[in-house]
């Protein structure tokens, strides 16, 4: 028997965790489509109105599976595309071009829909084009239906799904079968498969481009979700070390456990604020079960994102009030819509380069009407005053100008009505982009608090977009750049004797966390699975040290010196047991 050589894949992590199973090879069956005459008209309607009521009543089934694993906020997804099935546009389009061209339903549903799908490819948003997934796999369920085939798969139990996309009815499906993991050749961190892996705690890699070539059907496999690393065909020496990672990851994750009710400080007494970011409701129970000290983001524009359009005053109100209520007394820090860039706007736009387009508070003051139904429903639910506003993507004095005129507005108007609120909300801005935070000083006279969001600080600081595979490796948190301009934003900021907050990406990084401390910065807003692991780091190092890491770090001149220093401190410093992870 040939022996098979081991063999490493990078894509990237897009649920965390580690598995070592077997590979299932999963290919849906692509039906051949002709254009075909029909020789019966009514035949024909009536079997897309069948074929319309199936898949309706397959996506049903899968909604009540994704309720009772996700919760009703994620298992929306299929809710939404459920209520495509139901649109009459699409219905008169499909029977209007049958009755017209007479050709098949199945022709005509395929060329239809791919018209959408088309356009959402082409779109410069990474938003847009994992939503295509989704329509495309309602038009292969409807031609499926159409030509009366069944959904058959040969997956078994306790396998790694190896696929070259995969849908996130799939994901539910597949779930029911204990699968260990997914691995796909495309696909980014914001499709619906990778979020629904991330809520099943299901490790998976996607966009690894080559993984349905270089794997084999029954092939060992190793999938590492922390580092987005895929090992095929590992060796005994191999396997033993990822069955002690695991293993350690499980006796980790007991000890971070004990943890939950101490504060997050060093050995020498400094104390940081860890607060959770949150995406959809249902993860408060989480950020309440790890102790995170509040929320330090709330991403208005996801938690609605199943919404047809944006919610009224009275909806969003109920939404806040909730969150308030329930992280009280922690504070809740709620984000503006920060909608545009990469972001679905509410408008049909086309931009030539979105990124640096109409994004953020760019849109909300160009539509105050929007902006105010979410300002007055803010304030209302702030009567327990635990609540904080914070506006994105601000560039500019007079942009925190208008909006604070605008808050002021909404103030009067509350008044008038003789609805409470807190007269002394705090009012913050996200620093993202480097014109901001240059003028940190400045903005500082005008706001209560900072919070720099990095994942748009560093690109547009950078110039690099980062989710362009052909540049991605330009896009460096540890840029020498990047350390000097946070450093310039945490000391501004504690000058002027403010509040400075990180909720991006880099803030739950386990390397960045010693020196982002180090810099001087008091609270970190992360992810609520994050909180333990970040709080055990900071009860195993003393500030002293962690400022001298710092100042050692901003003298370096290239991103290489400063990344090897910051894991040899890590290697170093960190207690074995959390080392050994990484």
């Amino acid at each position: 028997m040939e022996h098979k050589t081991e063999t490493k894949l990078k894509g990237i992590a897009a649920a965390p965790g580690i598995s070592i199973a077997g590979a299932f090879l999963y290919k849906k069956e692509k039906e051949e489509i002709t254009d075909g005459n029909i020789t019966d008209l009514e035949e024909a309607l009536v079997n897309l109105d069948i074929a319309l009521a199936q898949s309706k009543k397959e996506l049903r089934k899968i909604f009540a599976l994704a309720v009772d694993k996700l919760g009703e906020k994620r298992a929306a997804i299929f809710e939404a595309q459920i209520m495509i099935l139901d649109d009459p546009v699409l219905i008169a389009s499909l029977k209007e071009r049958i009755i017209k061209e007479k050709k098949l339903p199945e022709y005509i549903v395929e060329d239809e829909i791919s018209k959408y799908t088309d356009i959402m490819n082409h779109s410069h948003e990474v938003y847009m084009k994992e939503r295509s997934h989704d329509i495309e796999d309602i038009k292969n369920r409807i031609i499926r239906n159409l030509k009366k085939k069944k959904w058959t798969s040969r997956i078994t139990n306790d396998v790694v799904v190896i696929t070259s996309n995969i849908s996130p009815s799939d994901t539910v499906l597949f779930s029911r079968m204990n699968v260990k993991g997914y691995v796909t050749d495309f696909g980014g961190l914001t499709s619906h498969a990778a979020i629904v892996a991330r809520s099943l705690n299901i490790p998976a890699v996607v966009g690894l481009h080559e993984a349905t070539n270089r794997i084999v059907e029954g092939d060992g496999v190793i999938v590492d979700g922390f580092h987005g690393e895929v090992i095929i065909n590992p060796t005994e020496e191999t396997i033993k070390i990822y069955e002690r990672k695991i293993e350690q990851l499980h006796k980790y994750d007991e000890e971070l456990y004990k943890l939950r009710d101490l504060p997050a400080a060093t050995i020498d007494g400094k104390e940081i604020q860890l607060l959770a970011n949150l995406d959809v409701t249902e993860e408060m129970d989480f950020i309440v079960h790890n102790c995170a000290s509040g929320i330090g983001l709330v991403r208005t524009e996801q938690i609605f994102e199943e919404y047809e359009e944006f919610p009224d005053e009275e909806k969003q109100y109920e939404v806040y009030k909730k969150l308030a209520e329930q992280i009280y007394p922690g504070t809740v820090t709620i984000r503006a819509f920060d909608i545009g860039g990469d972001k679905v706007l509410p408008v049909d736009l086309q931009e030539p380069n979105p990124m640096l387009g109409w994004r953020g508070v760019r849109l909300l003051l160009d539509n105050p009407h929007l902006f105010k139904t979410q300002i007055r429903a803010v304030l209302r639910a702030s009567a327990h005053k635990n609540i904080q506003f914070m506006i994105p993507m601000i560039a500019s004095i007079e942009e925190v100008l208008e909006s604070q005129r605008l808050i002021g507005e909404c103030k009067k108007e509350l008044a008038a009505e003789k609805k409470h609120f807190d007269k002394n909300i705090q009012i913050g801005i996200m620093i993202e982009v480097p014109s901001a935070a240059l003028m940190t000083k400045e903005f500082s006279g005008e706001i209560d608090f900072i919070s720099i969001g990095t994942n748009d600080l560093i690109q547009y600081l950078l110039a690099v977009d980062r989710g362009n595979d052909i540049v991605s490796k330009q896009y460096q948190e540890f840029h020498p750049a990047v350390v000097r301009i946070l450093q310039h934003i945490i000391k501004e900021g504690k000058n002027a004797g403010i509040l400075v907050s990180m909720c991006g990406e880099m803030a739950a990084d386990v390397f960045a966390v010693p020196l982002l401390i180090g810099l001087g910065l008091e609270s970190l807003s992360v992810s609520a699975s994050a909180i333990p692991q970040i709080k055990k780091i900071i009860r195993s190092l003393s500030f002293s040290e962690l400022q001298k890491l710092a100042d050692d770090c901003l003298k370096l001149k290239s991103e290489q010196e400063i990344n090897v220093m910051l894991h040899d401190f890590f290697n170093n410093k960190i207690q074995d047991q959390i080392k050994n992870l990484f």
